[in-house]
């Protein structure tokens, strides 16, 4: 994995840290209530199914891209899906870059995937199922870190990315009861909107860099070939 995509997964989860608190403090506030046991043993199990289940997720991303990857090394004809593939996460990042907001079915569906997964919550166990099933809730951060993931080569390196990307948003979910008041206050939609345009240019900058590796070793083919003639 390389040090750039490392680096980048967890700024993302630093930088984007504003943003989970302001839209998933009040959440993480009623899970670390609501699970058996004291508050921040709840609160600790459901960041530990999260890290968990992020890290599964970015394998499986990641995988799959790689599988993707070498398809398209094999076959010339898929290799400009491979390309559309960067470009679309290159316009995701400045999507988030420019207009500093998720696309409305993101949240729509985002609270309809909390209504059902509050009620696990509840059980002993609840906690850290929660957290794992946080994986699945429609965050836009949370996709542009699996994007992140699936440029990392492999399910190691994508696990990895999605963990470093999850311990780096943890520490601003683990005060999110508290800062989550703060953020309610003045500022909080500058704050949020900070957060969201950061990770959108780490996002936009990992896929040009993605875009400029494939482009050289387009260039380094192409150059052998021509020599070789």
């Amino acid at each position: 994995m390389s040090t750039t995509l490392a680096a980048t997964a967890l700024l993302m989860g630093l930088a984007g840290g504003v943003h989970c608190a302001a839209m998933c403090g009040a959440a993480c506030g009623a899970i670390s209530g609501a699970g058996g046991g004291s508050r921040t043993r709840s609160l600790l199990l459901f960041q530990a199914g999260r890290l968990a289940g992020y890290a599964a997720a970015g394998a499986v991303a990641a995988g799959t891209v790689q599988a993707f990857a070498g398809l398209t090394s094999q076959t010339a004809a898929l290799r400009p899906a491979w390309t559309l593939f960067h470009l679309a996460v290159l316009a995701w990042g400045m999507g988030l870059l420019v207009l500093a907001r998720q696309p409305a079915w993101v949240q729509q569906a985002g609270r309809g995937a909390w209504s059902r997964v509050r009620p696990l919550a509840a059980a002993p166990t609840g906690s850290f199922i929660a957290g794992l099933l946080w994986t699945f809730m429609p965050c836009g951060l949370l996709y542009s870190a699996l994007l992140v993931a699936s440029l990392s080569g492999g399910p190691l390196d994508g696990a990895l990315s999605m963990a470093l990307f999850a311990a780096g948003s943890a520490l601003w979910l683990l005060a999110a009861p508290a800062l989550f008041l703060r953020l309610r206050g003045a500022g909080n939609r500058l704050r949020e909107d900070w957060g969201t345009r950061a990770s959108g240019l780490l996002l936009a900058l990992a896929a040009g860099w993605a875009l400029w590796m494939d482009l050289g070793e387009r260039i380094a083919l192409w150059c052998g070939i021509g020599t070789g003639s």
